[in-house]
């Protein structure tokens, strides 16, 4: 064991010899504490020897942050003197000299120093140092941090600067930071943050800083508590002026719509508070108010072929305002873009006469064609005449075809005239290269001539 203990002793003291490096008899836990006020205290310390194998000596002393100093305790291994100043206020801990304080107040912030003397039984007359410094803390925990804004109404964009400022009712080192809608702020050109970061100035205001606004507040003893939300209300625009319409064609700053329609426009602009707004009409160089609101109703019957209309959106609290120009044409778009909606359902006008006129005029035309130029009927009314007529003196074969000379097609008549048929057999044979859709006018002028005829040649 005391071999162990003697090559310890000489190892270490080879090592700082060496490389300047000692070894670590004495371990303390912290070299900085963060105290809270009015609660206890451990500066803890360990041996890292074994403290029945040793003499000990040493002090614990306190230097405040003016730079005085203060002895607390003088202790060895059996016993500890200490101050009649801090009987009631410190602790000393037997055997590893650690040192309680009792009740932290802010007179015991600063540096406590531990010094340390040893001697081992078996290499008397080597006394080995150890001294150590520990930096304490006293820091009140942090209340509920109160937010102020000033001014307190709502300011114009570009004209005015708003103040903001936190504090605390208790609390020591407190650190402060800034939240706009739960993001935190940093500094930036209009964003100012003075005496600590208590305070806030925003110059100017500007439309992107409305929002809530919030402060958080901490310290090392007491973790990060925040304020109640505060409005920031920025009166600004009108911004991004625009017309826009559910109806007609739009192309650019140009609405085509069908005659006759029936079209709505809106105007609308980004501004706090809401603009009034004005619908213009221009033609001819001269202006005229028509209507006053967000909403402008156009009747296209009403109107010419072409109309310049303007929009105006103005802010009475900032006294700005803006124009959005636009010219309305009044065109057939041929395309059913005009659509009116009745049921959930949309439904085109002309569409819908366009087809019915043409199912109209093609079914007239279809039944006049067939009551009158059916072919079938023709024929049947050639077949159907008095004997008396079809009997007359033929002088050639071609006198009688002259009334009934026109484009006809044959149709298949059964059990009518024998000789029809005969007829039709005869042409056959006749003239092969005919096909079955030989004229009228070519069945006259190949009919054999009659026997009288014949006879007076």
């Amino acid at each position: 064991m005391e071999a162990t203990k003697t090559t310890v002793l000489c190892f270490c003291s080879v090592l700082f010899f060496l490389t300047d490096v000692s070894c670590e008899l004495v371990h303390v836990r912290s070299l900085v504490y963060f105290g809270t006020e009015g609660r206890p205290l451990l500066l803890s310390v360990d041996a890292k020897f074994p403290l029945e194998e040793a003499e000990i000596q040493g002090t614990w002393s306190h230097t405040k942050l003016n730079g005085a100093r203060t002895t607390l305790v003088s202790f060895n291994k059996e016993s500890e003197i200490m101050n009649m100043m801090y009987l009631k206020h410190l602790h000393f801990r037997h055997p590893n000299a650690s040192l309680l304080i009792v009740k932290l107040n802010k007179d015991d912030e600063g540096y406590y120093h531990l010094s340390l003397n040893i001697e081992f039984y078996n290499q008397r007359g080597l006394i080995i140092k150890e001294e150590r410094t520990i930096y304490v803390t006293v820091d009140e925990p942090v209340s509920t941090p109160v937010i102020e804004k000033k001014p307190s109404y709502a300011v114009i964009e570009d004209k005015a600067n708003v103040t903001w400022t936190c504090s605390v009712e208790k609390g020591t080192r407190v650190v402060f930071q800034w939240l706009r809608d739960n993001a935190a702020l940093t500094p930036s050109k209009r964003y100012h943050f003075i005496q600590d970061n208590s305070t806030l100035l925003i110059s100017p205001v500007r439309k992107e800083d409305k929002g809530t606004y919030r402060c958080a507040a901490s310290n090392p003893v007491s973790e990060i508590r925040k304020s109640r939300g505060v409005e920031l209300n920025v009166y600004y625009g009108p911004y991004n002026l625009e017309v826009n319409s559910g109806q007609g064609l739009r192309t650019g700053e140009v609405f085509t719509i069908n005659p006759g329609e029936l079209v709505y426009f809106e105007c609308q602009a980004d501004s706090n508070p809401p603009n009034s707004y004005v619908w213009i009409s221009k033609s001819r160089n001269a202006t005229q108010i028509i209507t006053e609101g967000p909403r402008l109703e156009v009747l296209s019957y009403k109107l010419a072929q072409t109309e310049e209309y303007m929009c105006r959106a103005f802010n009475n609290v900032t006294k700005k305002q803006d124009e959005a120009q636009f010219t309305l044409v009044v065109a057939s778009l041929g395309t059913g873009k005009e659509k009116y909606t009745h049921d959930g359902k949309s439904v085109s006008p002309l569409a819908v006469i366009a087809v019915c006129s043409s199912f109209i005029i093609g079914f007239m035309l279809l039944f006049l064609l067939r009551t009158i130029c059916h072919p079938k009927r023709v024929l049947m009314s050639i077949y159907n005449r008095p004997f008396s007529s079809q009997k007359r003196a033929h002088l050639s074969g071609h006198e009688d075809a002259k009334e009934d000379f026109g484009i006809y097609e044959f149709v298949s008549i059964p059990g009518k005239m024998e000789s029809t048929q005969a007829s039709c057999k005869s042409l056959a044979r006749f003239e092969s290269i005919q096909d079955m859709h030989t004229t009228i006018y070519d069945v006259i002028r190949h009919v054999p001539e009659s026997p009288s005829t014949s006879l007076l040649k």
